[in-house]
């Protein structure tokens, strides 16, 4: 049966404790859960209490033979359960409500949760990596990074994850490697990469490209986008040089569908001081400098509208959660709250004064969650 609603996307994820312990509905405990991080609750104590004073509401959706569960019970449940099973059935929900991302901006970019080390179990802080569709403004998808290993294993599991097709993706310097590029060519769709040291011979080669160029006079010889911010006292200008001459670069061939590289200078005035940055970056596609320069900008989304509200609003970087899968699952579901919050356009208010509005009115939280 096809899902029709979140309750039913819920009960797509299979139960993993024995039948003797089942005193509470699994769906029912995710479901608590993502309403209380919705309305503010960022530990299993404040969901249970959460549940408990909305109890009579939630009896209207939910089975809820044994009552609400303790923040013991939720915490035991979270760690347990299957984070790839999660993940499927929240992000079917998403694209649900979301869209698709075919054709869309897609960025991915890493983040670790700080508090979620454990130095007696010589457990690392868990680190997160993640799929921000831009013109969606919601995450789809998220993948932990192994202990002992690092971005570079657990994008291409992302990409799996995700309808890349005719999208753009857009990674900084960790993304920058010749099977990754290989994969999202395989997959119909372009990428802009950033060049750093790891790449020490191509970021040297684009380099030293674009500095002879403007040493010489490269208006003939680039397509160059120019743009300027003011406000707050502060100048901001920003310009971008491409050139699509890329067959006398080294490794030209291993890279699938290079097309392009890319210098982008950033000159920054403050109160009369001025700082100038310039960085380096391969792509593929023909998309003009202005597009190249407004997916470049775009890109930093991921960490303005995902990672940072993470931490400031949803107090991601303070949760001490952290027994078994726990961290990972509630990280996850934070990242599917925060996509819900943001698709609601009417609410005049930012991701804050939703929380609290979901709290105070069950029926904006019913139309959030389109039950």
């Amino acid at each position: 049966m096809e899902p029709k609603n979140l309750l039913d996307y819920l009960e797509m994820i299979p139960d993993p404790r024995v039948d003797r312990t089942l005193r509470h509905d699994l769906s029912s405990v995710i479901f608590i859960t993502l309403c209380a991080v919705l309305c503010g609750a960022e530990h299993w104590t404040h969901i249970e209490e959460y549940g408990k004073a909305n109890e009579k509401w939630l009896r209207r959706l939910l089975r809820l033979p044994n009552g609400i569960p303790s923040h013991d019970t939720f915490g035991r449940i979270f760690a347990v359960l299957d984070p790839d099973a999660l993940e499927k059935a929240l992000m079917a929900f998403v694209r649900d409500f979301a869209g698709e991302s075919v054709g869309k901006h897609i960025a991915m970019d890493g983040k670790t949760l700080r508090r979620s080390f454990d130095s007696a179990a010589e457990k690392n802080a868990i680190h997160m990596v993640s799929a921000w569709v831009y013109e969606n403004q919601a995450c789809f998808g998220q993948v932990k990074v192994t202990e002992k290993s690092n971005e570079i294993t657990a994008i291409p599991q992302l990409l799996d994850m995700v309808n890349l097709e005719k999208a753009t993706v857009t990674m900084d310097a960790m993304g920058c490697q010749t099977a990754i590029a290989q994969k999202i060519a395989e997959a119909d769709a372009d990428y802009v990469l950033a060049l750093k040291g790891n790449q020490g011979v191509l970021h040297e080669e684009v380099a030293e490209f674009f500095d002879d160029a403007l040493a010489r006079g490269f208006e003939a010889e680039v397509a160059c986008y120019r743009d300027i911010d003011k406000g707050h006292g502060r100048i901001e200008e920003r310009t971008l040089w491409l050139s699509r001459d890329v067959d006398w670069l080294r490794d030209s061939n291993k890279w699938a569908g290079l097309s392009t590289i890319i210098a982008v200078q950033t000159k920054r005035t403050v109160n009369g001081n001025t700082a100038t940055e310039r960085r380096h970056f391969i792509a593929s596609g023909d998309k003009s400098a202005k597009e190249l320069a407004l997916l470049i900008r775009q890109h930093w989304s991921i960490e303005n509208e995902l990672h940072w509200t993470l931490d400031v609003v949803f107090g991601e970087d303070l949760c001490r959660v952290r027994k078994g899968n726990a961290a990972e699952n509630l990280s996850r579901i934070r990242r599917v709250a925060l996509s819900i919050l943001k698709k609601d356009k009417k609410a005049k208010v930012g991701i804050q004064g939703r929380r609290l509005k979901a709290a105070w009115d069950h029926k904006y939280l019913i139309n959030l969650l389109r039950l």
